[in-house]
């Protein structure tokens, strides 16, 4: 399906799961865009397509001519019952293992390619979108906002919320030390001197395939030895999980985008964290611990271990906790914070009274998820 929205750009939709044959210019949006996203690369992407895409579909945007360049990609399914009635809307891909919802633009044509994407979802149905896990503050939200007025549209923001991100303006140097108060840092410091009783302590970090490879062996055992094991989520679990997360890492390790640093105890690993890249943006992607140990906090050691890494790294300026908000530990290390929300979207100046009853629905739909979640904590305390 194809159509004109400018005379300089051309629009072209596809499935996923057909987007390997154009995975180089692909990749070459990836490196330009204005704000990275490594899960809408071809690498993860297209790895966990038969897990959680085998319904979602790319909006391609195009720039036309002699040297025609992909210039923006969107990823989206669309949602015939969300609601729990046939009240059909297109939905950004996000999935348990991808928790991003932004497009790959092409930074030096951004709005209008954001504008020219709107305007094609105007004409065509179901008009309205939902982009989860959309960024509030940045370059990309002021783009997609300025284009959405051009035409007209309007937004509104559900589930706000903010995540940990690291991203200091100033002195790198002593992040850690200012971050955390002298007594909890000298505690740590006589945990990992305790836990040396038991066995060498060393850090890896495991970036070649191959490495990556065993690493990965490393942390999908210990995760299933500890609480996912027992709650039956663990990735080890599934091996259409499994092996979606073995395509992406040594798909990732290849083109220089993932390592996974584990601590070692005795030649042992004792926790290990996976970290996915792109751009001058980083991914603290999945954590896991022996929770044999956890009177010496390995998971904390960890963190503060791959934060001085991850700050002393040229050319990264940011770090994606990929955490839940508020959460007990890297909320404590990491200051700056990641304002996150699910945009409701009228691409167009048209259908007020859709969007309106849509406002509404995901209002009623998004106040249960939050009522069930809070039950849940009250159980669980």
């Amino acid at each position: 399906m194809h159509g004109t929205i400018e005379s300089t750009l051309e629009i072209e939709w596809r499935p996923l799961a057909e987007l390997a044959s154009i995975a180089p210019e692909w990749r070459a949006l990836a490196a330009r865009a204005l704000v990275p996203n490594v899960f809408y690369e071809p690498a993860f992407a297209l790895a966990a397509q038969p897990v959680f895409g085998r319904d979602v579909g790319a909006t391609l945007v195009w720039s036309r001519g002699s040297t025609r360049r992909l210039l923006g990609l969107f990823l989206t399914r669309t949602a015939r019952y969300r609601y729990g009635l046939p009240w059909p809307i297109v939905v950004g891909w996000t999935n348990p293992y991808a928790p991003l919802g932004v497009p790959l633009v092409d930074r030096e044509a951004a709005e209008v390619v954001l504008g020219a994407w709107l305007e094609h979802m105007a004409s065509r149905r179901p008009r309205l979108l939902l982009l989860p896990m959309f960024p509030q503050e940045g370059e990309l939200a002021r783009a997609f906002d300025a284009a959405l007025a051009r035409r007209g549209g309007a937004s509104v923001a559900f589930a706000l919320h903010e995540r940990a991100l690291l991203a200091p303006t100033g002195e790198r140097a002593d992040y850690v030390e200012r971050a955390l108060p002298r007594k909890k840092l000298k505690e740590l410091g006589r945990q990992l001197r305790r836990l040396g009783d038991d066995g060498a302590v060393a850090w890896d970090v495991a970036r070649d395939p191959t490495a990556i490879g065993a690493a990965l062996a490393d942390f999908l055992a210990l995760e299933e030895a500890g609480w996912k094991g027992r709650a039956g989520t663990a990735a080890a679990r599934s091996p259409e999980i499994r092996a979606l997360l073995q395509a992406a890492l040594s798909t990732l390790a290849r083109e220089g985008k993932a390592d996974i640093t584990r601590l070692m105890l005795a030649g042992r690993a004792i926790a290990a964290l996976i970290v996915l890249r792109s751009g001058d943006t980083a991914w603290c992607w999945k954590i896991a611990y022996d929770e044999q140990h956890a009177r010496a906090s390995p998971g904390v050691q960890l963190m503060l271990q791959a934060t001085k890494a991850l700050l002393a790294e040229p050319g990264l300026t940011r770090v994606d906790s990929c955490a839940a908000p508020d959460h007990p530990m890297i909320d404590h290390i990491w200051r700056e914070r990641l304002p996150l929300a699910d945009r409701l979207v009228r691409p167009g100046a048209y259908g007020g009274a859709a969007f309106a009853f849509t406002r509404a629905l995901e209002a009623a739909r998004t106040g249960a998820i939050a009522a069930a979640k809070h039950a849940r904590d009250l159980l669980q305390r």
